[in-house]
Order: structure tokens, then sequence, then C-alpha cells
């Protein structure tokens, strides 16, 4: 789950992590007010959507005075931002963080995330702040600097020392991103968090080290153990047919192709789309329905590949387990029918009760392709793309 900047730093500031003092804004008028009450003689007025590269698509800006705070504040709310994460539809801004400017003598980068290759929590710091990590680490790797945490033993002292050493920072610098280090990894492992990254992380001229960004995201799976966290979902920002899913208890994530998926498991559902780009399609979506698919499951997932108008045939593959076949025959027959489908649809069933399926697939008087495996199944609905 991914939450707003503002939302960030408010969890930050529960850990001692240093943040600019700041205010959430829903309306223009107040911005006047805000600026009066940063008390300083610059601010800072912040697009809070869940992207990145606010600042390039025209998000975040400079105001010298509250007649500019007001200004920029209805510029910028309501606007359609259109950034490199958001894709050229944007994202409409519905609020503002705007808080105090700082003096800033250097940016920096932070960043906590689980390293899947190791099983342990990675924490990186660079001097090259307000870049990417990702464009930092492919022309400029050496500028990364890591430390594994033990799991066991979690983030110890002379890791953060060893980071703000590397950093080149001395004196009351050192000393205050030792403390913001230590106390960032403790933010983000006590809220189960699955990314923490600060950029830039700023050292001001006076020696203080803060997080002038904050982005956070979290594991859905440990959400129960942190209501107050769960509550910070905003789903205006979130794709509404993945919102949908997850109420529906079904994994769905949007993609741009034309092929719609409907598997049962994550992993089958992940070959299922690399077969189809092998077989020269583009899959639309991944849509695990559980290891457990039924009637009710497959009409939901036929709800959701529908949303999307840029689907033109559905591949279903289904290997019955726990589920009988029969039985989710019976419920892709159902579910052609009460939703009057018109692309081409191509099944692939196998396992318990597989041949039974194949039976009542053929009986149906509805036109549904059988496949006889999986590769056979990419073939065609590759082939029913090509015949429109």
């Amino acid at each position: 789950m991914k939450i707003h900047e503002y939302q960030a730093k408010e969890i930050l500031r529960r850990f001692k992590v240093p943040v600019p003092k700041g205010f959430l804004v829903q309306g223009a008028a107040v911005a006047e007010e805000i600026y009066h009450r940063l008390g300083t003689a610059v601010v800072i007025v912040k697009a809070q959507i869940h992207a990145g590269g606010r600042g390039k698509g025209g998000g975040v800006r400079i105001a010298r005075s509250p007649k500019e705070a007001v200004q920029m504040a209805r510029e910028i709310l309501g606007m359609q931002l259109v950034t490199h994460q958001t894709g050229p539809e944007g994202k409409q801004v519905n609020r503002l963080l705007i808080e105090q400017g700082v003096e800033i003598a250097r940016e920096l980068y932070l960043g906590v995330v689980l390293d899947r290759s190791t099983g342990r929590d990675v924490i990186m710091a660079s001097t090259e702040g307000g870049m990417e990590i990702e464009k930092i680490a492919s022309e400029n790797p050496e500028l990364i600097f890591k430390e594994n945490i033990h799991p066991g033993l979690g983030m110890r002292p002379y890791q953060a020392r060893r980071l703000a050493f590397k950093l080149g920072l001395s004196g009351v610098q050192f000393k205050n991103a030792v403390s913001f280090i230590l106390a960032l990894y403790k933010a983000y492992s006590e809220t189960d968090a699955s990314l923490a990254e600060i950029n830039p992380l700023v050292v001001t001229t006076d020696g203080e080290v803060m997080a002038l960004d904050a982005k956070m995201n979290f594991d859905d799976n440990a959400l129960g153990r942190h209501p107050d966290i769960a509550q910070l979902r905003d789903a205006e920002e979130e794709e509404p047919t993945e919102a949908e899913a997850a109420q529906y208890g079904l994994n769905y994530i949007k993609l741009d192709g034309n092929v719609g998926c409907m598997v049962n498991g994550a992993g089958l559902a992940m070959a299922t789309m690399d077969i189809i780009k092998l077989a020269g399609g583009e899959p639309a979506n991944f849509l695990d329905v559980g290891g457990t698919a039924s009637a009710e499951t497959v009409g939901k997932g036929f709800n959701l590949i529908l949303r999307d108008p840029n689907v033109r045939a559905i591949l279903i593959n289904i290997f019955g387990g726990i589920v009988r076949c029969d039985r989710v025959a019976n419920g892709v027959i159902q579910a052609v029918k009460e939703r009057g489908v018109t692309v081409p649809v191509i099944v692939r069933l196998d396992g318990t009760n597989a041949s039974e399926a194949a039976e009542i697939l053929a009986a149906a008087d509805i036109d549904i392709t059988v496949a006889d495996n999986l590769e056979d199944a990419a073939g065609k609905v590759v082939a029913a793309l090509n015949r429109e």
C-alpha cells in the first residue's frame, strides 16, 4: 500500500525522524494563513499524489510571499499532474502539502528496502540526492553505498556511522546523520514498511539532517497489525479496478496489453503472461483468482477484465488442484452467458476432472475455444487477435 508524502512524514515524526514543518491544504484560500504560520520567508507548495517526478511536472513550487502561496495553491489544486510515473493521463491533484523552506547545503539519498536476493533489509545511501536511484545504479553504481541488515540483530550503530562517513559528513552533520539513519530504519521496521525512501535527504547550512521528501510503502499482508496505517489508504489514487479486486479478495494488476488473463495462482499467472508474450501477444492484466476458483470468482474475474476497453481476447488458465475443473467450466459458461462476452475466450483447464470439463465446454452452446495445453492456449489467443 502506498501513502502520500504528508502521511509518510507524520509517521516519521513519531519515530523522531526530522522533517520540515508543514500543513496539509485542500483549499487555496488557507495558503496565506499557512504561510504566516510557518514563519519562513520561503515556503514550498507540493502536490500530493502517488507518483514521483512531481517537481518536473510543475507540482512542486517555491512561494516567497503569501500572495504567491495562494496563487500557486490555486494553480496546482485540481490540475492533472503528469509525471514519468503517472503515464500520459496524469493524476488529479486534490491536496497539497505546504511546508517551510530550508537552507540547503547538500542533497543526499537514503532508502530502505528488502533485498530479495539476500532475504535481508538493505539500507542504501548516495551523495547524488534528487536523482532517481535506478538512474544512479545504472550510470554510477559506485556512488551507492549499502548496508545489509541482519534480521536477528537489526541495524547496528556502526552501520549508520559507516554510511554517514561514506557520505562525506563530519562533525555535527555526521552525528545528526547517524541519528537520522537509525531512526529511519526503526520507522521502516516497526511499521512493516516495504519501502522507506528519502530523496532528497538534505543537510542544512546549520548542520541539520532532514527529510525534504519522503516516500513509504507498506506490506499489505501486515496491515492487520497496523490499523492506523491501513486507514491512510487513498482509494482515489489507486487504479479503480485494482481497488475493486482487493474488495473481492482477488489479485489484479492492470497492464497495457490486449489479452485479458484469468489464472489461479500467482506463479501460474506469471508463466501465463510470459508465454502469451512469447507467442506474440501482450497481457492486459495480471489476475490471480486464487487456488479455490469458483463460479463466483470466475464471474468477478470477467467483470474486472471486461472493464478494460483494450481487451480483445481472454485467456483462462486454471489448474484444478483443490478446485474441480468441471465446476470451473460451468462457471465460465455461466459468466460468458450472463455478461454477454463478445471477445474470443480461450480456456485451458488441467488437473482434477479436466476431461469432464473439456466435455462440458465442448457441449456448450457458446463460442469458447478449448486449448489442450498452455502453449496451445497462447497460440490460439494470439491467432484470435490476428483474425480481428
